[in-house]
């Protein structure tokens, strides 16, 4: 191989590392603005500021900008008229019918991800469903959702299916973020059991326990916002 050609291999794998790099802080910058959003320390409708942004993550400009973009896609921020970016509203009348388009999504997610999770998958999965369990006995609602978020990441890696995963993300966000608006009217010891038994179910590689696991999960999504709602 000539000095060239070696030069350009170089030249190449550097730019590949630094587009890795690039996309790892963009979604270090969305995991941190999805939270934000979900836990409403970004509030509905408020207006997107970018260098508080920016200041918040600690993680530069493009990130940022990548992050929010995404966002952007997922219905999470709105492009206002003259007004720029805000973060959307939460718009009860719609919830339920987003909870309905969730449930087909998540059981075909649930039963493959049953199938198709690698063993250190199943073991990751429990952790976060037991982290939850444990989050809800001692009331630490930060350290719930958190866990919530982790697993939903888990599984979504486990099922391999980047289409039904992309659907999916914006509905769990804004479930997230309904069921964090009115936590008052939750029950974390209740929610935690439903998403522990999912993990279950998947760990076993259990497709059909997986789906109904998925559907009992979505029930108490349904059950809760009909009792905000009303």
């Amino acid at each position: 191989m000539s000095k060239k050609s070696l030069t350009q291999v170089r030249e190449d794998e550097s730019g590949e590392a630094a587009d890795a790099g690039r996309r790892r802080y963009a979604d270090q910058a969305y995991d941190a603005l999805e939270s934000m959003i979900a836990t409403l320390r970004l509030k509905p409708g408020a207006p997107i500021v970018e260098a508080q942004l920016i200041a918040l993550t600690g993680l530069g400009r493009t990130p940022t900008r990548e992050a929010l973009m995404r966002l952007v896609s997922c219905g999470l921020i709105t492009q206002q008229p003259r007004r720029g970016l805000q973060v959307s509203e939460i718009r009860l009348a719609e919830h339920l019918d987003l909870i309905e388009a969730r449930r087909a999504l998540e059981r075909l997610i649930a039963a493959t991800a049953a199938r198709r999770a690698a063993p250190h998958q199943r073991e990751e999965l429990l952790a976060c469903a037991e982290a939850m369990a444990a989050a809800a006995a001692s009331g630490e609602l930060h350290g719930y959702m958190a866990a919530d978020q982790a697993l939903d990441r888990v599984i979504h890696a486990a099922c391999r299916n980047p289409a039904a995963v992309a659907a999916v993300i914006p509905m769990a966000i804004q479930c997230r973020r309904f069921w964090y608006a009115y936590q008052h009217q939750g029950d974390l010891a209740l929610g935690a059991q439903l998403h522990l038994a999912l993990a279950q179910a998947i760990a076993q590689g259990e497709p059909d326990a997986a789906a109904l696991a998925s559907e009992a999960l979505m029930d108490y999504l349904r059950g809760f916002a009909q009792a905000v709602i009303a």
